[in-house]
């Protein structure tokens, strides 16, 4: 008796948080990047290769972040609990480029650093997305979710914004409209899309609790 009551709590749990031993998995394309690195198979400039292909995995989660809800919608199968796990990966492979561009290719000269972040527009966007994204990774918790309350929805919206900033950040990097950049931007643009008329009503709602607050 006792043991099926803890096959059956196994179960449920399993059922309930098996979507979490996904998180592992997430580190691979860095792993295999850094091993690509080691072995020389990253070409003849592998050090603009390694921080491209890691920008380039964070904008892959952040999209799929942004498409799951409208995905949900068409197949019907709840693909929300996999929002979490593709943000902080996004916020991973961000920080991961980040920290590659001024390792890699800054040998960690800040003076140029802080000289490409004041000047250079496409970096200065990158960073802007960056900071937004990570006050949305550290509130990525049920205690932030119910500390802030409404609130935290309201915070988590900036993930909109730092698509954008992210998808031109994306853009200029390349300088061209290749079919690599023309792919990606696509499905920003059809995702961003799909969320206009949920942002519009909740922009709608929040005009109309301001207002009935001041009345």
């Amino acid at each position: 008796m006792k043991a099926s009551r803890v096959s059956g709590k196994s179960t449920a749990f399993l059922r309930r948080y098996w979507h979490v031993g996904l998180y592992p998995l997430g580190p691979i394309p860095a792993v295999w990047l850094v091993w690509q690195g080691q072995n020389g198979e990253l070409g003849a400039d592998p050090v603009n290769v390694f921080e491209r292909s890691l920008g380039l995995w964070a904008f892959r989660f952040l999209l799929i972040c942004l498409a799951l809800a409208p995905m949900q919608k068409i197949i019907g199968i709840n693909l929300l609990r996999f929002r979490r796990l593709t943000g902080l990966l996004a916020f991973f492979y961000a920080v991961m480029h980040l920290a590659s561009y001024l390792a890699l290719d800054l040998q960690f000269d800040i003076s140029i650093f802080w000289r490409d972040v004041t000047r250079r527009p496409f970096i200065i966007l990158g960073m802007v997305a960056l900071v937004l994204l990570l006050p949305l990774a550290v509130t990525s918790n049920r205690i932030s979710m119910r500390g802030l309350k409404r609130n935290w929805k309201r915070l988590h919206r900036l993930v909109y914004v730092a698509a954008v900033l992210a998808g031109i950040h994306f853009f200029l990097s390349f300088k061209t409209l290749n079919s690599t950049t023309a792919f990606y931007l696509t499905v920003m643009g059809l995702v961003l899309m799909t969320r206009v008329p949920a942002l519009v009503s909740a922009g709608r709602r929040m005009f109309m609790h301001s207002g009935a607050r001041r009345s």
